[in-house]
């Protein structure tokens, strides 16, 4: 999903009970207010890999070593082909490169790193600013490592792919890159935001043939840090490591997470704004994404009126990322418009199936709750509206037309989605004129009841049809029993058993097990990832380990995250959790 703006522009109802059937099938769409904090990592794309030669070497001056990588030396010209039935068990064996984007995108032709506001470019020369102090590997997905980077897993045990993914050196070849972006925060547009504390430090294809930009987060200043310091700190870095992870497990679009380091060199950091500094330690997350883009990547151009760069960018998006649009096409920009207006909606429906939020307002930055996850569907129609609003000056009056109606065609697009995923996790077959308002009425009963969102379907798809129709909740359904204590959930149930029934040729046991297949067991909640934050901040990993392990299988009963309460109800001492933006 390219992102940038957000905003609500969507006007939905706000009571279930009243209005007529329309306005009771729309609460449906916006009653989720759950538990579950995870920040937004989706962005789309594909970049081309190839190999930089020496000269930029000496062109440019940064703070990061080279790895002196080399070829191997009995067949200097081995390429992908020839390593491809095979992971790679060393570095010297790997490269990464930046040349598809420099060759073709206009980089700053300042190359000193100091902040300043850039134009006429899409990317800035920039290089990481290496810690201080030891750094110690924290954690690495195995998956994203040999299924996307063809590294065997013993190679990051090596010192080299520790500096690697700390920003201590650069594999030689590759140019890292800090990308220049604008775009909107809480509405109001922020001018050049840019990667203020990321780099690109290069494309890798793999032996699938796939292309993946790395980049490294918390990895140094850049032009656009602002008045940031360009660092990352532990607590947001194991979020985003297993966040990203989650999701990803979850079968919903993401970035990934290769691996998670930390450092003692100091950084401060005010969690909560309030004045109290704190001392805290660096980290960087090495991460990965068919691209980077964004939004806000051709939001700056138009702002800054400049369209033939906009549409350079356009075109090598829409070639690079968008193989169903024809780039000699001349209603391109509509066509690419209406695939990313067709899967936002895609997107962020899955986001709801799963409870996952931008935020549950527990970030203290967000005081008028503008991402909370009710009004997520509403922020990718501000986004949208964002996008439309930058490709304009390209659009005839004839395309504007069309690209204005697509977008409308967005809330029909999010709720049909929508639908199909509640649906199935309600275990329901073939359609029903009813099962609109067989979905809302649940909702409307575990918002009443703060129930939580995650083992209320789970405990569904467990619990047998003649448990619920005694309404004697077993103890072990504790989130039903919680909703349960509703005077309408009895009626609820009633409706719901009757649905069942027109489940043409099926069993109890295969609406159990249906459900239990989409319904995960285990989600990456608030309070797990500040438990494991906790630990890791006294260097006790294990808790980050063990996430890493259950969210892995999301769907599967796990016996150490059944002791460390995983499928329980929200400890005690995390009722008032609050995270900030910097968490």
């Amino acid at each position: 999903m390219l992102q940038g703006a957000r905003q609500t522009v969507l006007n939905f109802p706000s009571a279930f009970l009243g209005g007529n059937r329309t306005q009771r099938i729309e609460f449906l769409f916006c009653c989720l207010i759950w538990r579950l904090q995870l920040p937004p990592l989706l962005l789309w794309g594909v970049t081309c890999h190839a190999v930089v030669g020496s000269l930029w070497r000496s062109s440019f001056q940064g703070n990061a070593n080279f790895l002196h990588l080399s070829r191997n030396r009995s067949n200097p010209e081995q390429g992908y082909c020839e390593r491809g039935a095979r992971l790679v068990s060393s570095l010297d064996f790997w490269t990464l490169s930046s040349e598809n984007l420099i060759a073709v995108l206009p980089t700053d032709p300042v190359k000193e790193n100091y902040v300043r506001k850039v134009k006429n470019c899409v990317f800035s020369v920039a290089f990481p600013t290496p810690f201080q102090s030891r750094v110690r590997l924290v954690a690495v997905s195995k998956e994203v490592l040999e299924d996307i980077l063809d590294l065997d897993l013993s190679v990051s045990e090596t010192d080299d792919f520790i500096q690697l993914v700390s920003g201590g050196k650069i594999v030689f070849g590759s140019i890292p890159l800090a990308h220049r972006y604008g775009g909107h925060q809480f509405g109001i547009w922020a001018d050049q935001l840019g990667d203020g504390r990321a780099h690109l430090i290069g494309i890798y294809m793999n032996r699938q043939g796939e292309k993946w930009e790395l980049q490294l987060k918390g990895s140094g200043k850049t032009p656009y840090s602002r008045n940031g310091d360009g660092r990352a700190i532990l607590r947001s870095s194991v979020r985003e490591f297993l966040c990203s992870e989650a999701l990803h497990y979850l079968g919903i679009p993401t970035s990934r997470a290769a691996s998670l380091v930390v450092s003692d060199d100091v950084v401060w950091r005010d969690q909560f704004y309030n004045g109290n500094l704190a001392k805290e330690r660096g980290a960087v997350v090495l991460r990965v994404a068919k691209s980077w883009f964004r939004i806000g990547s051709l939001e700056i151009l138009t702002h800054y009126g400049e369209l033939d760069l906009l549409r350079m960018l356009l075109d090598f998006i829409i070639q690079e990322y968008f193989p169903l649009v024809d780039v000699k096409e001349p209603n391109r920009y509509v066509d690419f418009f209406s695939i990313v207006v067709f899967e936002t909606a895609q997107l962020i429906a899955l986001w709801m199936s799963v409870g996952f939020a931008h935020d549950f307002v527990p970030n203290t930055s967000d005081d008028e709750r503008r991402y909370k996850i009710g009004n997520q569907a509403n922020i990718g129609m501000f986004n949208l509206n964002k996008l439309l609003q930058a490709i304009n000056p390209l659009l005839n009056p004839r395309q504007k037309q069309l690209a204005t109606q697509i977008l409308k065609e967005y809330p029909v697009l999010y709720y049909t989605r929508f639908r199909e995923l509640f649906k199935a996790k309600l275990g329901l077959l073939g359609k029903n004129e009813g099962d609109d308002d067989l979905i809302a009425f649940l909702l409307h009963l575990m918002e009443k009841t703060e129930a939580d969102f995650t083992m209320t379907f789970r405990q569904l798809s467990e619990i047998t049809q003649s448990q619920l129709q005694e309404l004697v909740i077993p103890q072990e359904f504790w989130a039903l029993k919680m909703i349960s204590k509703h005077r309408l959930f009895p009626a609820w149930v009633s409706q719901y058993l009757s649905r069942l029934k027109s489940n043409i040729s099926d069993s109890d046991s295969e609406r159990r097990k249906r459900m239990t297949a989409v319904n995960p067991r285990y989600v990456l909640k608030n309070w797990m990832a500040e438990s494991a934050v906790q630990k890791a901040e006294r260097n006790d990993f294990s808790e980050v380990h063990l996430l890493q392990q259950v969210l892995r299988h999301p769907f599967q009963k796990h016996s150490a995250a059944e002791r460390a309460g995983y499928s329980s109800p929200t400890p005690s001492w995390a009722r008032d959790l609050r995270v900030s933006c910097s968490s």
